[in-house]
Protein backbone atom coordinates (compact mmCIF):
# COMPACT_ATOMS: atom_id res chain seq x y z
CA UNK A 1 0.00 0.00 0.00
CA UNK A 2 1.17 2.99 -1.00
CA UNK A 3 1.49 6.43 1.17
CA UNK A 4 0.16 9.51 -0.04
CA UNK A 5 1.15 13.14 0.43
CA UNK A 6 -2.07 14.06 2.39
CA UNK A 7 -1.31 11.42 4.80
CA UNK A 8 2.60 12.79 5.34
CA UNK A 9 1.73 16.12 5.72
CA UNK A 10 -0.21 15.09 8.44
CA UNK A 11 2.18 13.33 10.22
CA UNK A 12 4.67 16.40 9.20
CA UNK A 13 1.69 18.20 11.00
CA UNK A 14 1.94 15.86 14.52
CA UNK A 15 5.85 16.28 14.61
CA UNK A 16 6.17 19.99 13.88
CA UNK A 17 2.53 20.55 16.97
CA UNK A 18 3.80 18.48 19.32
CA UNK A 19 0.93 15.72 19.20
CA UNK A 20 -2.01 14.84 17.29
CA UNK A 21 -4.53 17.35 19.32
CA UNK A 22 -2.23 20.45 18.47
CA UNK A 23 -2.21 19.49 14.88
CA UNK A 24 -5.77 19.04 14.73
CA UNK A 25 -6.35 22.22 16.21
CA UNK A 26 -4.03 24.48 14.17
CA UNK A 27 -5.36 22.36 10.47
CA UNK A 28 -8.83 22.80 11.38
CA UNK A 29 -9.57 19.15 11.62
CA UNK A 30 -10.61 16.21 13.52
CA UNK A 31 -8.51 14.20 15.99
CA UNK A 32 -9.22 11.30 14.51
CA UNK A 33 -8.55 12.03 10.74
CA UNK A 34 -5.08 12.98 12.32
CA UNK A 35 -4.84 9.63 14.16
CA UNK A 36 -5.89 7.88 10.92
CA UNK A 37 -3.76 9.54 8.50
CA UNK A 38 -0.40 8.83 10.90
CA UNK A 39 -1.74 4.76 11.09
CA UNK A 40 -2.15 4.69 7.58
CA UNK A 41 1.75 5.49 6.92
CA UNK A 42 3.09 3.44 9.61
CA UNK A 43 0.99 0.39 8.28
CA UNK A 44 2.14 1.32 4.81
CA UNK A 45 6.21 1.10 6.33
CA UNK A 46 5.31 -1.95 8.64
CA UNK A 47 7.16 0.04 10.95
CA UNK A 48 6.64 2.68 14.12
CA UNK A 49 6.95 6.38 13.31
CA UNK A 50 5.91 7.81 16.72
CA UNK A 51 5.59 6.49 20.29
CA UNK A 52 2.72 7.69 22.09
CA UNK A 53 2.77 8.61 25.41
CA UNK A 54 -0.06 10.04 27.40
CA UNK A 55 1.75 13.62 27.31
CA UNK A 56 3.56 13.31 23.99
CA UNK A 57 4.90 11.57 21.61
CA UNK A 58 8.42 11.04 20.10
CA UNK A 59 9.66 9.87 16.82
CA UNK A 60 11.30 6.29 16.65
CA UNK A 61 14.86 6.44 15.20
CA UNK A 62 13.30 5.08 11.88
CA UNK A 63 11.07 7.95 12.42
CA UNK A 64 13.24 10.32 12.75
CA UNK A 65 15.47 9.32 9.56
CA UNK A 66 11.78 8.63 7.46
CA UNK A 67 10.36 12.26 8.39
CA UNK A 68 13.86 14.51 7.22
CA UNK A 69 13.75 12.08 4.00
CA UNK A 70 9.86 13.75 3.62
CA UNK A 71 10.17 16.56 4.19
CA UNK A 72 12.90 17.35 1.66
CA UNK A 73 10.33 15.43 -0.88
CA UNK A 74 7.73 17.27 0.14
CA UNK A 75 9.17 20.64 -0.17
CA UNK A 76 10.52 19.03 -3.62
CA UNK A 77 6.43 19.05 -4.56
CA UNK A 78 5.25 22.51 -2.85
CA UNK A 79 7.76 24.25 -4.98
CA UNK A 80 7.14 22.15 -8.46
CA UNK A 81 3.62 23.30 -7.66
CA UNK A 82 4.71 26.76 -6.73
CA UNK A 83 6.57 26.93 -9.92
CA UNK A 84 3.45 26.20 -12.00
CA UNK A 85 1.13 28.34 -10.24
CA UNK A 86 3.98 31.64 -10.36
CA UNK A 87 2.87 31.51 -13.94
CA UNK A 88 -0.96 31.60 -13.74
CA UNK A 89 -2.52 34.55 -10.82
CA UNK A 90 -0.46 36.37 -8.25
CA UNK A 91 -0.72 35.22 -4.79
CA UNK A 92 -4.02 36.23 -2.90
CA UNK A 93 -5.56 35.78 0.57
CA UNK A 94 -4.23 36.20 4.22
CA UNK A 95 -0.61 36.79 5.36
CA UNK A 96 0.10 36.91 9.17
CA UNK A 97 3.61 38.16 9.94
CA UNK A 98 5.42 38.63 13.36
CA UNK A 99 8.30 40.92 14.46
CA UNK A 100 9.73 43.05 17.26
CA UNK A 101 8.03 46.32 16.81
CA UNK A 102 11.65 48.09 16.16
CA UNK A 103 11.81 46.08 13.01
CA UNK A 104 8.61 46.64 12.19
CA UNK A 105 8.20 50.47 12.77
CA UNK A 106 11.80 50.99 10.74
CA UNK A 107 12.10 48.53 8.40
CA UNK A 108 8.18 47.19 7.13
CA UNK A 109 5.87 49.68 7.17
CA UNK A 110 7.86 51.95 4.72
CA UNK A 111 7.91 49.07 2.20
CA UNK A 112 3.73 48.41 2.94
CA UNK A 113 2.75 50.91 0.25
CA UNK A 114 4.57 49.17 -2.37
CA UNK A 115 4.29 45.81 -1.18
CA UNK A 116 0.55 46.42 -1.69
CA UNK A 117 0.63 47.90 -5.33
CA UNK A 118 2.58 44.88 -5.97
CA UNK A 119 0.40 41.87 -4.53
CA UNK A 120 -3.22 44.02 -4.26
CA UNK A 121 -4.45 40.64 -3.03
CA UNK A 122 -2.67 39.78 0.06
CA UNK A 123 -4.01 40.88 2.98
CA UNK A 124 -1.15 41.58 5.53
CA UNK A 125 -1.70 40.89 9.25
CA UNK A 126 1.56 42.69 11.17
CA UNK A 127 1.63 41.48 14.67
CA UNK A 128 4.72 42.86 17.39
CA UNK A 129 6.20 40.52 19.64
CA UNK A 130 9.27 41.39 21.88
CA UNK A 131 9.99 37.79 22.04
CA UNK A 132 10.17 34.52 19.79
CA UNK A 133 6.41 33.28 19.53
CA UNK A 134 4.92 30.04 18.47
CA UNK A 135 3.55 30.36 15.23
CA UNK A 136 1.41 27.58 15.44
CA UNK A 137 0.17 28.84 18.98
CA UNK A 138 -0.37 32.65 17.73
CA UNK A 139 -1.40 31.56 13.87
CA UNK A 140 1.47 33.14 12.61
CA UNK A 141 3.21 32.57 8.81
CA UNK A 142 5.95 34.22 8.64
CA UNK A 143 8.34 35.74 11.35
CA UNK A 144 11.43 37.86 11.53
CA UNK A 145 13.78 36.73 13.93
CA UNK A 146 16.97 39.02 15.01
CA UNK A 147 19.99 37.14 16.36
CA UNK A 148 21.27 33.37 16.40
CA UNK A 149 19.01 30.48 14.99
CA UNK A 150 18.28 27.99 17.71
CA UNK A 151 17.97 23.81 16.10
CA UNK A 152 14.38 24.53 14.84
CA UNK A 153 11.79 22.61 12.83
CA UNK A 154 11.24 25.61 11.13
CA UNK A 155 12.79 26.52 8.03
CA UNK A 156 14.67 29.72 7.50
CA UNK A 157 15.58 32.36 5.05
CA UNK A 158 18.56 34.65 5.86
CA UNK A 159 17.29 38.32 5.00
CA UNK A 160 21.04 39.62 6.11
CA UNK A 161 23.03 41.21 8.64
CA UNK A 162 22.29 43.55 11.10
CA UNK A 163 25.49 45.59 13.05
CA UNK A 164 25.04 46.35 16.16
CA UNK A 165 25.89 50.15 17.58
CA UNK A 166 26.93 51.51 20.70
CA UNK A 167 25.29 54.71 20.29
CA UNK A 168 24.71 58.10 23.05
CA UNK A 169 22.93 61.20 22.14
CA UNK A 170 25.53 64.01 21.83
CA UNK A 171 23.37 65.73 24.06
CA UNK A 172 24.81 62.91 26.72
CA UNK A 173 27.90 63.01 25.91
CA UNK A 174 28.61 66.71 26.19
CA UNK A 175 27.79 66.16 29.70
CA UNK A 176 29.40 62.65 30.23
CA UNK A 177 31.88 62.69 28.05
CA UNK A 178 33.25 60.35 25.76
CA UNK A 179 34.28 56.34 26.51
CA UNK A 180 36.99 55.11 24.95
CA UNK A 181 37.35 51.42 27.03
CA UNK A 182 35.48 49.39 28.31
CA UNK A 183 36.58 50.22 31.61
CA UNK A 184 35.25 53.72 31.09
CA UNK A 185 31.34 52.44 31.36
CA UNK A 186 31.87 52.07 35.02
CA UNK A 187 31.05 56.03 34.53
CA UNK A 188 28.22 56.04 32.73
CA UNK A 189 24.47 55.67 32.78
CA UNK A 190 24.00 52.27 30.80
CA UNK A 191 20.43 51.15 29.17
CA UNK A 192 19.15 47.76 28.32
CA UNK A 193 16.74 45.22 28.27
CA UNK A 194 14.35 43.57 30.70
CA UNK A 195 14.69 40.06 28.77
CA UNK A 196 16.11 38.00 27.60
CA UNK A 197 19.71 38.20 29.29
CA UNK A 198 21.84 38.28 25.93
CA UNK A 199 20.56 41.53 24.87
CA UNK A 200 22.55 42.50 28.10
CA UNK A 201 25.88 41.36 26.57
CA UNK A 202 27.40 44.22 24.61
CA UNK A 203 30.03 43.26 21.75
CA UNK A 204 32.88 44.61 23.65
CA UNK A 205 35.90 42.25 24.47
CA UNK A 206 35.98 40.76 28.25
CA UNK A 207 32.81 42.53 29.30
CA UNK A 208 29.75 40.66 31.28
CA UNK A 209 26.77 41.44 30.63
CA UNK A 210 25.72 44.62 31.94
CA UNK A 211 23.86 45.57 34.81
CA UNK A 212 21.46 48.65 33.04
CA UNK A 213 20.65 51.47 35.07
CA UNK A 214 17.60 51.86 33.18
CA UNK A 215 15.84 48.72 31.36
CA UNK A 216 13.12 48.36 28.88
CA UNK A 217 11.71 45.37 27.31
CA UNK A 218 11.46 47.28 23.99
CA UNK A 219 14.15 47.81 21.31
CA UNK A 220 12.17 51.46 20.06
CA UNK A 221 11.68 52.49 23.92
CA UNK A 222 15.61 51.59 24.60
CA UNK A 223 16.19 54.01 21.48
CA UNK A 224 14.00 56.80 22.05
CA UNK A 225 15.72 56.93 25.72
CA UNK A 226 18.93 57.08 23.78
CA UNK A 227 17.66 60.04 21.77
CA UNK A 228 16.56 61.97 24.84
CA UNK A 229 19.85 61.84 26.65
CA UNK A 230 19.48 58.88 29.18
CA UNK A 231 22.64 57.03 28.35
CA UNK A 232 24.18 54.35 26.48
CA UNK A 233 22.89 51.41 24.76
CA UNK A 234 23.40 48.77 22.17
CA UNK A 235 21.10 48.87 19.14
CA UNK A 236 20.83 47.13 15.89
CA UNK A 237 21.69 49.44 13.15
CA UNK A 238 18.67 48.67 10.92
CA UNK A 239 16.86 50.92 13.55
CA UNK A 240 19.73 53.45 14.25
CA UNK A 241 22.18 53.62 11.23
CA UNK A 242 20.22 56.60 10.23
CA UNK A 243 20.09 58.35 13.66
CA UNK A 244 23.93 58.40 13.42
CA UNK A 245 23.73 59.46 9.83
CA UNK A 246 21.70 62.36 10.83
CA UNK A 247 23.84 63.24 14.36
CA UNK A 248 21.41 62.30 16.36
CA UNK A 249 23.24 59.49 17.95
CA UNK A 250 27.47 58.90 17.80
CA UNK A 251 28.52 55.74 17.31
CA UNK A 252 30.87 54.51 20.38
CA UNK A 253 34.40 52.26 20.63
CA UNK A 254 34.22 51.22 17.03
CA UNK A 255 37.82 50.45 17.22
CA UNK A 256 37.19 47.58 19.87
CA UNK A 257 33.94 46.31 19.18
CA UNK A 258 33.05 43.02 18.11
CA UNK A 259 31.47 41.67 15.23
CA UNK A 260 29.64 38.67 14.23
CA UNK A 261 28.37 37.54 17.32
CA UNK A 262 25.30 36.21 16.06
CA UNK A 263 23.10 38.86 17.26
CA UNK A 264 23.32 40.59 13.72
CA UNK A 265 21.72 38.04 12.07
CA UNK A 266 18.02 38.47 10.82
CA UNK A 267 16.01 35.79 9.37
CA UNK A 268 12.42 34.87 8.42
CA UNK A 269 11.04 31.45 9.59
CA UNK A 270 7.98 29.60 8.90
CA UNK A 271 6.04 26.35 8.51
CA UNK A 272 5.94 25.86 4.81
CA UNK A 273 2.81 24.68 4.11
CA UNK A 274 1.05 24.73 0.34
CA UNK A 275 -1.87 27.32 1.12
CA UNK A 276 0.73 30.18 2.05
CA UNK A 277 3.68 28.91 0.51
CA UNK A 278 3.53 31.21 -2.05
CA UNK A 279 2.12 34.39 0.06
CA UNK A 280 5.14 34.03 2.20
CA UNK A 281 7.64 33.59 -0.80
CA UNK A 282 6.53 36.66 -2.20
CA UNK A 283 6.89 38.68 0.78
CA UNK A 284 10.24 37.46 1.51
CA UNK A 285 11.75 37.66 -1.98
CA UNK A 286 10.01 41.22 -2.04
CA UNK A 287 11.22 43.09 1.64
CA UNK A 288 14.89 41.11 0.89
CA UNK A 289 16.45 43.19 -1.36
CA UNK A 290 14.84 46.55 0.31
CA UNK A 291 15.82 46.06 3.68
CA UNK A 292 18.05 48.78 5.14
CA UNK A 293 20.39 46.76 7.76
Amino acid sequence: MKTRSEDLNLLIAVVDNGGFSSAAEALGIQVAKVSRAVNRVEQSLGVTILNRTTRRIELTNEGIKFVESIREALHSIEKAEMDIQAQGESPKGNLRVDAASPFIFHQLIPLMAEFHATYPDIQLELTSNEGFVDLIEKRTDVAIRIGRLEDSSLHARALGMSQLYIVASPKYLSSNGVPHLVSDLSHHKLIGFTAPKILNQWPLPDLPTIEPNIRASNGETVRQLVLTGNGIAVLSGFMVKEDIEAGRLVSLMEAIKLTNTGREQINAVYYRTSNVARRISAFIDFIQPRLTL
